[in-house]
């Protein structure tokens, strides 16, 4: 396959053209199954411990592991941008071992007991052992990011882990707080949850050399990808069942979490509405949460956030004008619709 220095040449040289439409998400799975084994095989090679609890743990919530998101975006970048090399593969592996860390973390932090469908790995280990071993992901990653022999990656990523951080924290400090403001919201979900996926598509733009004018608009393609996503994963809350979710319904309101549906009831809803969800957040166990739902789906408020959603992802595609024609890129295109429109 012919390279292209994309810092002097026009993007739409040497390019494969589209040949088949990518409609639906097992069209973009197809397009990056064999890139995704390669993937997998590495995370599971890169798990490998002496300490059997790790490998137990880390190959639980690994197998466990969904459509993993970030690393098919990564690969689909790769396909668009003809990177001729190996080293998207690694990146995306520590991609995906950074995004399972935060999720053992995450599942301590909330007290859940269920995702993906399965029980959460601190009901079957215990807090301590999740925790542990997410700490023991977090460094193999940055282990696994030398290989790449880039400052850059290496600055990208620990940006963005300390980012990711800080996130939870921002969010663990809203808890319960009423007065949460959409802008919050968002500047929250940008550090905790979209961050990741800018940094995994600035990662490709490294790799790749764009231009420094690419680069950013790949990153914010990421950005506000992420943000897209967490937003309609909120929304999920208040309109999807048990089965489709893969959680239990209704964690988030019971653990105090303002996410948008709430917020923008409290912003814009009357005032009988306002002091039955202040109540309601008050004392969660007194309130019948499908009750609720069903009143909060009535209200307008999770037609609003599915818009704000739609909005994140239709800004995403414009980010990426500067890629021709391809598969690829009509893939990338598909996530920015499925983001919001999923019902899981």
């Amino acid at each position: 396959m012919a390279t292209v220095d994309y810092n002097n040449a026009s993007l739409t040289d040497n390019l494969p053209i589209m040949t088949e439409d990518v409609k639906r998400i097992e069209d973009v799975l197809s397009l990056t199954k064999s890139d995704m084994q390669l993937v997998n095989q590495h995370l599971l090679q890169q798990l490998n411990s002496e300490v059997v609890l790790i490998n137990q743990i880390g190959h639980y919530i690994i197998n466990n592991g969904g459509k993993r998101l970030r690393p098919v975006i990564m690969m689909l970048l790769a396909k668009a941008l003809q990177y001729p090399g190996q080293q998207h593969i690694n990146l995306a592996a520590v991609v995906e071992m950074i995004h399972t860390a935060t999720l053992l973390h995450d599942d301590v932090v909330d007290e859940s007991d269920m995702r993906r469908g399965e029980k959460t790995s601190h009901e079957i280990w215990g807090n301590a052992a999740s925790v542990l071993v997410g700490d023991f992901l977090y460094s193999k990653s940055f282990r696994m990011m030398v290989t790449a022999d880039s400052m850059e990656v290496m600055s990208v990523m620990a940006k963005a882990t300390n980012t990711i951080s800080e996130g939870e924290v921002q969010q663990l400090l809203s808890i319960g707080n009423q007065s949460l403001s959409e802008s919050d919201y968002h500047q929250i979900i940008a550090n905790k949850t979209a961050k990741l996926f800018a940094a995994a598509c600035e990662l490709i733009a490294i790799i790749a050399k764009v231009s420094t004018k690419h680069r950013q608009q790949l990153t914010h393609y990421g950005l506000l990808l992420g943000s897209a996503f967490q937003i309609a994963d909120d929304m999920l809350d208040y309109t999807a069942d048990d089965d489709a979710l893969g959680k239990n319904i209704g964690d988030d309101f019971n653990e105090g979490k303002l996410t948008l549906p709430l917020i923008y009831l409290l912003e814009h809803g009357t005032e009988q509405q306002k002091q039955t969800v202040k109540n309601a957040l008050n004392n969660p166990a007194d309130i019948d949460f499908m009750s609720l739902r069903q009143w909060i789906n009535a209200s307008g408020a999770t037609q609003y956030t599915l818009q704000q959603a739609q909005l994140k992802a239709q800004q995403a595609a414009q980010c990426l004008s500067m890629l021709p024609d391809s598969q690829a890129k009509q893939a990338l295109l598909f996530l920015c619709d499925y983001t919001w429109q999923r019902n899981k």
